[in-house]
């Protein structure tokens, strides 16, 4: 397909609001791409070039931007600056000013694809000059409408308003002409983590009803892989502990930790059986994974080194351990905040934040373990596998301690345990239960002290958007901002609260820093919204707040259905993404 048409698909999405429009003209694009083109369109839609954990980054900030937009339209920067003022978007910039004389563009989508994965790949000295010589060629070559989208992908800023649930939906609809495939799709999409694979297998699937029946044998087939993240399936909430024990009348209690998600992959690409303790280099291969499935492996080195012992000491073919790691003070022991242990997520200073905030890694999951896939096996067997691991703490990885409890009374008195230790709270986890990837639900339940009073949690919010500043307020740039739940089922985001108060001086600047690096120039599509908290400025679904309420009532305004009491900005979660944010149905139960 040419990119040119591929542009008119991106032009009819976004000037549609419903849902249904969406998927419908998604599955209409799929209908017309090759398996491979259909693999690269998927990235591309989502303004990416990659699945999350293989990092391709375009590297190229606003500035460098107009910059390209100034030499590939021979116009001066402070004119393109004036234009990206006025209408907040520069891909309309490039729709202004290219000439549509002429129009002969005959680049197909693997062509401009291959262009700005080129783009991508530049690195060293020199190369945000390299750069912006390759995307002034590649602007050249391309209509206004293309060149308009081709600008918003390297900024993140493609603005369609939907995720990859969207793609699986229209998926669906091109298979078989409704939804019900969604849930088959989604649970291979949760193993590898890689939309693109999921579309170039189902597009080489499409014909007869026989092919259905092996797409469906070959999705269901789909098993971890070391080396590609898992998403990693999430807790629901509970009000009490008598809730708790009605649904996990037999459980295995464990300590919250307050630290980062990390999922690491440990694993020899050529395993052979010997002693690989007494060999000057390792063959162990090792990845390590944010909770959003980003590539920490650079930023953890003391993780890497105990995941290397982990299996050269037990001369393993390979393993997947879900944990969490937590920055403590090396003089006391102590635990530091979650502010603090966010620090190491960082490329830079690796051996100087090293030593100043270590972690200790606690490992509570094993998702694989030589050449076994234990997704599908009950947690009680994963868990053995651990027992053995590390009874004894190997480097930084330590076992997290796990109580099996029959009795409330047990739960209360370790609930109160952990936190007088200074921890977050508790995991109640059933034994006989699977490992969902990427599912919420009452497998797993958390519980914090929170919980004791009359709303039972924090909430992961989604800033939708802010309001001007008035009085001392407009110093800071912010006077209130909405925020909004994350509704799966629709691939939408419902409003809950507009909040005014609760942040410090220091909290309003450091959010309205924030709110200037995901400015959108109007409401997105995926946004549901009363006209009567429209706001000021509208920002991306990018910034994940956590967020504390007195209490939760129904509300007639709030499309969630819900409003929130006395909200106060806890902290900014750096480590979250949008579609990771509280759901509607973690509201109504909250409210149960």
């Amino acid at each position: 397909m040419l990119f040119k048409n591929f542009s008119a698909y991106l032009q009819r999405i976004e000037k549609t609001t419903l849902r249904l429009e969406i998927t419908d003209l998604l599955s209409q694009l799929f209908s017309k791409l090759t398996p491979t083109e259909g693999k690269l369109a998927s990235y591309l839609l989502l303004g990416q070039l990659a699945p999350n954990y293989q990092g391709v980054e375009f590297n190229l900030a606003t500035k460098t931007m107009i910059k390209i937009v100034s030499r590939t339209y021979n116009l001066p920067e402070e004119e393109v600056k004036k234009r990206y003022k006025d209408v907040g978007d520069l891909g309309e910039v490039v729709w202004q000013v290219a000439s549509k004389k002429g129009e002969k563009d005959k680049l197909t989508i693997k062509e401009v694809y291959r262009h700005l994965y080129q783009v991508a790949q530049e690195e060293g000295e020199g190369s945000v000059e390299r750069k912006q010589y390759l995307m002034a060629g590649l602007l050249r070559q391309l209509d206004p409408l293309s060149g308009k989208y081709v600008v918003r992908i390297p900024l993140g800023k493609l603005r369609l308003g939907f995720s990859q649930l969207t793609i699986l939906d229209a998926l669906s609809w091109r298979l078989v002409g409704d939804k019900s495939w969604r849930p088959l799709l989604e649970k291979a999409y949760n193993v590898r983590s890689d939309i693109g694979i999921i579309v170039e297998v189902v597009l080489n699937h499409l014909r007869e009803e026989k092919q259905l029946e092996e797409l469906k044998k070959l999705l269901g087939k789909m098993t971890v892989q070391p080396g590609v993240p898992i998403r990693p399936a999430l807790a629901s909430r509970l009000p009490n502990f008598e809730e708790i024990m009605s649904k996990l009348p037999q459980a295995g209690i464990e300590p919250k930790y307050d630290g980062l998600r990390t999922q690491i992959h440990a694993w020899r690409e050529q395993y052979k059986k010997r002693n690989a303790l007494f060999s000057k280099e390792t063959d162990v291969k090792v990845k390590i994974f944010s909770r959003n499935l980003e590539d920490l492996t650079l930023m953890f080195p003391e993780v890497k080194e105990s995941a290397i012992e982990l299996v050269e000491k037990f001369n393993l073919r390979g393993v997947i351990l879900d944990s969490e790691s937590i920055s403590f003070d090396p003089q006391t022991g102590s635990f530091f905040p979650f502010q603090e242990t966010i620090k190491r997520k960082r490329k830079y200073n690796v051996t100087k934040l090293r030593q100043q905030l270590p972690v200790r890694t606690y490992v509570f999951d094993i998702l694989y373990f030589n050449g076994e896939d234990l997704l599908t096996q009950p947690l009680s067997r994963r868990r053995s596998h651990l027992d053995e691991l590390l009874a004894k703490p190997v480097g930084c990885l330590n076992l997290t301690p796990q109580h099996l409890v029959k009795e409330k009374k047990e739960m209360e008195t370790l609930f109160d345990e952990y936190v007088s230790a200074g921890l977050e709270g508790i995991m109640v986890k059933k034994l006989d239960s699977v490992y969902q990837a990427g599912a919420r639900n009452f497998n797993w339940v958390k519980f914090k002290p929170s919980a004791l009073a009359s709303v039972e949690d924090t909430f992961d919010l989604v800033v939708l958007g802010w309001y001007q500043g008035k009085g001392k307020r407009n110093k800071f740039g912010v006077g209130a901002f909405l925020v909004g739940v994350y509704n799966p089922r629709e691939d939408n985001y419902l409003t809950i609260s507009k909040i005014g108060t609760g942040l410090t001086d220091n909290q309003w600047r450091e959010l309205h820093q924030h709110c200037l690096q995901i400015k959108a120039p109007h409401k997105l599509v995926n946004y549901v919204v009363p006209k009567e908290l429209a706001c000021d400025f509208w920002a991306e679904p990018a910034l994940v707040v956590e967020i504390k309420a007195d209490e939760i009532t129904h509300s007639p305004l709030h499309t969630s259905g819900y409003a929130l009491r006395f909200p106060r900005l806890v902290r900014f979660r750096d480590d979250k993404l949008p579609t990771q944010a509280t759901t509607p149905e973690e509201i109504k139960e909250m409210m149960t």
